[in-house]
């Protein structure tokens, strides 16, 4: 490991603290490096703006900066356990090739400073993707709800059978549930966009550093202005964005859920590609639908890393050094719940109703709830109407279609008055 900045004379580094101190930094840190390559980057031409750095040595600077991130990304640097963090080996990185100009760059922050920008700006790429993600199973569902409006399918409350529904209603409530999710993502994006670089370790330094600057070229849409909310905020964005993300793995549990009882032979009212379906390693049978469950379980990721911050937050002002924590919580959350998202709108886009199946599964008692409504239209007051209808569930069906129950279900939002068109106002909106 290349010398700590913080190191002591006279001072031994106990090789095993120092492993329990450094943690998973180096592997999680291959994660943000890019982005404190960037961030840095920005803090250099600051620098340069307020006199610490010659126009030369930022152009060095510069330079190095651009091609340690080619370095990086084409594998010829590996960021490893020679080094304490990323911000060490990009530190060690600029002195090698540039000497003091290298050394220079680390004026005016503090390595919490540095993680803490990384982590902004991967933020707010990962919420992007989320609200990016939900738009597009947002449109396969109100895609397939237009195409399907009119198909039958049994609806259930309970895991009972209960009325007669539609496709159209069961892709319209995806749709709705994902365009929501689109804008709380979005919404969080626009909470986590504000550049906390320059305000150190919380309470800011005795230079005249330009944030505006770093502000704009960093993309940020404002500055944080407090170095003690800079702190304060460290967690608490990094909680907001795992619970827009929860939105979207939430809703994807449940539709999941839907599939994982549709694909079953009991049911059997889906068949899944081929490719999203496993063989048994001892069944020579059957086909499981692994990527289903497994997408049925990623919420329970995403939902353990948002408690583990949570936990984490039992802290007093000011930086703590366990929020060092927090990189592996939102890593492990985001990596997971943006892997099933992902596959989530091709998997919709070319999944198949196996209509005689949803026929079959409509039985008479489904137009109980039809029959106690007309009758109530027609005069009964409700509660005998229920009765009678509940006595007769055995003969409701008769003389009834479940195209007819769909037609006749025009409340707003209901089969017959899906408000498409609303929906796609709102999806449209969102671009």
């Amino acid at each position: 490991m290349s010398e700590l900045l913080w190191q002591k004379p006279g001072v031994a580094v106990d090789a095993q603290i120092q492993r329990f101190l450094a943690g998973d930094d180096v592997i999680l840190d291959r994660e943000f490096f890019l982005h404190d390559i960037a961030a840095s980057t920005a803090h250099a031409e600051g620098l340069q703006r307020i006199g610490i750095l010659s126009a030369d040595e930022l152009e060095g600077l510069k330079r190095e900066l651009a091609v340690l991130a080619d370095d990086f990304r084409s594998g010829a640097f590996v960021l490893d356990e020679r080094y304490e963090d990323c911000h060490s080996a990009i530190e060690a990185r600029l002195t090698e090739r540039l000497g003091d100009a290298g050394r220079k760059i680390h004026t005016g922050r503090s390595r919490n400073d540095q993680i803490l920008v990384a982590t902004r700006l991967w933020l707010k790429e990962k919420l992007g993707r989320v609200a990016q993600l939900s738009r597009e199973v947002a449109r396969v569902a109100l895609d397939r709800a237009a195409a399907e409006k009119d198909l039958p399918i049994p609806g259930y409350t309970h895991i009972q059978r209960a009325v007669v529904s539609s496709a159209g209603m069961w892709w319209a409530g995806w749709a709705e549930a994902f365009i929501d999710d689109a804008i709380r993502a979005s919404d969080t994006f626009k909470l986590v966009d504000c550049n906390p670089l320059g305000t150190a370790a919380g309470y800011g330094v005795n230079l005249r550093l330009d944030r505006e600057h770093t502000t704009q070229a960093l993309g940020f849409a404002r500055m944080q202005v407090s170095p003690v909310y800079a702190q304060l905020s460290r967690g608490k964005f990094e909680l907001a964005a795992l619970e827009a993300l929860g939105s979207a793995t939430l809703d994807l549990r449940r539709l999941a859920w839907d599939l994982s009882l549709y694909t079953t032979a009991e049911f059997g009212f889906v068949s899944l590609p081929a490719q999203y379906t496993t063989g048994s390693s001892i069944m020579p049978n059957k086909r499981n639908p692994d990527v289903i469950e497994l997408m049925r379980a990623t919420h329970a990721s995403v939902a353990a890393a948002r408690t583990e911050i949570e936990q984490l937050l039992s802290l007093p002002s000011g930086y703590q050094r366990d929020l060092q924590a927090s990189k592996g919580a939102i890593f492990h959350g985001f990596s997971r719940g943006l892997a099933a998202l992902e596959l989530l709108p091709a998997l919709l886009a070319n999944l198949e109703w196996r209509e005689e199946r949803l026929r079959a599964a409509i039985d008479s008692g489904m137009y109980a709830t039809d029959v106690a409504v007309e009758a109530a239209i027609a005069g009964v007051p409700f509660r005998e109407a229920y009765k009678a209808a509940a006595a007769s569930a055995d003969s409701a069906g008769q003389g009834r279609t479940p195209e007819g129950s769909l037609a006749a279900r025009t409340s707003p939002g209901a089969a017959a008055d899906l408000r498409l068109a609303e929906l796609e106002s709102r999806w449209a909106a969102l671009a």
